[in-house]
């Protein structure tokens, strides 16, 4: 996507661009998100830090279940672990939103590698606000 075509949120969220975050795919419930995994994102044993699997995973959550004219936070998530990698790979996670009840929702997210492997597995449960986006 374009930046003119970026909504609001991630114009202004610094944090997954200095990452290099890529949104590929933004609709109600859905989002794909891609990162290449930088030296300077490797632990000490030369592999991706899992917290930027967690943040790659996250920004996708985030995007998927930011719906409407509402802000919804993260009210938790929890990731597991399946496959390492290293930098020079590029990863992408892919949000679904799995249901939503009232003003809580649950969001799953796979992260792959460039070969199509799975990574992680991630799912996050969302808290609609009254604050308006």
């Amino acid at each position: 996507m374009s930046d003119t075509t970026l909504r609001a949120m991630m114009q202004n969220d610094r944090a997954s661009a200095s990452l290099g975050m890529v949104v590929e795919r933004d609709e109600p419930g859905i989002a794909v998100v891609s990162m290449r995994v930088r030296e300077d994102m490797t632990n000490g044993f030369a592999i991706t830090h899992g917290g930027f699997v967690f943040a790659l995973a996250d920004t996708a959550f985030a995007i998927a279940c930011n719906e409407d004219e509402r802000v919804t936070v993260a009210a938790g998530a929890d990731i597991t672990f399946l496959k390492s990698t290293t930098a020079g790979q590029t990863l992408t996670a892919t949000a679904v939103r799995r249901t939503v009840s009232g003003r809580t929702g649950i969001y799953d997210v796979s992260v792959t590698d460039e070969t199509g492997d799975t990574v992680a597995e991630f799912r996050g449960r969302s808290l609609t606000t009254n604050r308006p986006v």
